[in-house]
């Protein structure tokens, strides 16, 4: 009887002290954690630097429809098939190059572009004390929205 007496109270014990941590858990003692969040789209849209890619861009989308557009008419010109032919293939490599080097410069600057924002959301979390930053479209409800000082930062 001694043994069955000791087990129920280590049993009730353990049932006592685990009701006392959940009940500490759940209660309203402040995190000790901080959580941001950011509109990316917003800040991306803001950013003087997207901006300046998007009209560099525009830019050389025009030249590439003005290199078309003399492409066609010169291939019009010409009457000989073998001439049209050696002319039509000429300028398609011409204006492919012209679209792989036009990809890569983008990518390269936009790949730049998102490293610097992403710096100054780490530098900004580091400065506020954040322990988290998410993205608030991911977000529900919650969180301090720091997005107007990364776009501050960012331009």
């Amino acid at each position: 009887m001694d043994n069955k007496f000791k087990f129920l109270l280590v049993g009730v014990s353990t049932f006592v002290i685990g009701l006392c941590a959940s009940n500490f858990a759940m209660s309203d003692v402040p995190p000790s954690y901080k959580i941001a969040v950011v509109d990316v789209p917003k800040v991306v849209n803001s950013s003087s630097q997207v901006a300046a890619l998007k009209k560099e861009q525009q830019a050389k989308a025009q030249e590439i429809v003005k290199f078309v557009e003399k492409a066609r008419k010169d291939v019009a010109a010409t009457t000989d098939a073998n001439k049209k032919k050696a002319l039509e293939d000429k300028y398609n490599k011409e204006l492919n190059k012209k679209k792989a080097d036009m990809d890569k410069n983008y990518a390269t600057k936009l790949s730049a572009i998102d490293a610097n924002i992403s710096n100054k959301i780490n530098e900004q979390a580091k400065a506020g004390n954040y322990n988290i930053v998410l993205a608030k479209g991911v977000v529900l409800y919650g969180g301090e929205d720091i997005t107007d000082t990364i776009i501050k930062a960012v331009k």
